[in-house]
């Protein structure tokens, strides 16, 4: 079952969650994590992004699985969603959504939020992207719970 939702991505009550993160060239304490990189980083601390840190280079439209650090799931799967200019294409959009199921799935997870991939600084357009994704999940044989999450700004 997919469904798209609006809200917070780490609001959800699922097993994992996708980061929308970058080729893992650069070592992530030199960036300034934005969008939900920046709110991972706020709430669930500095550990998943040391994990991914470890992996070394990841190829555009991959996938790692690191811990959650303090936050509640049972782990994080941070796709390359964005190229060296830190822009987003169909195909690294497309092949992150392949490759966090993937993932998933392979460690028995039964459920998953994404966040709108290479949408935030990617550059990519919010519309765009959701089709997108929702088009390469259908093509995915999915045996979990699948949520695509629009974040909606709260209201001040």
């Amino acid at each position: 079952m997919v469904e798209v939702v609006e809200g917070d991505l780490l609001d959800q009550d699922v097993d994992v969650i996708v980061n929308a993160w970058n080729r893992n060239i650069i070592p992530w304490w030199l960036l300034l994590p934005q969008g939900v990189s920046g709110a991972i980083k706020r709430r669930g601390g500095t550990v998943p992004f040391k994990e991914v840190g470890r992996h070394g280079p990841i190829p555009l439209g991959g996938a790692v699985l690191t811990s959650a650090g303090r936050l509640p799931f049972k782990g994080i799967i941070h796709v390359a969603g964005i190229n060296m200019l830190w822009r987003a294409s169909v195909r690294s959009i497309r092949d992150s959504v392949k490759s966090a199921m993937q993932l998933a799935q392979e460690n028995g997870f039964v459920s998953i939020a994404f966040p709108l991939i290479g949408a935030g600084s990617g550059g990519f357009n919010q519309d765009k992207t959701k089709a997108l994704m929702l088009d390469e999940l259908k093509q995915i044989d999915i045996q979990m719970s699948v949520k695509i999450v629009v974040f909606k700004p709260s209201k001040s």
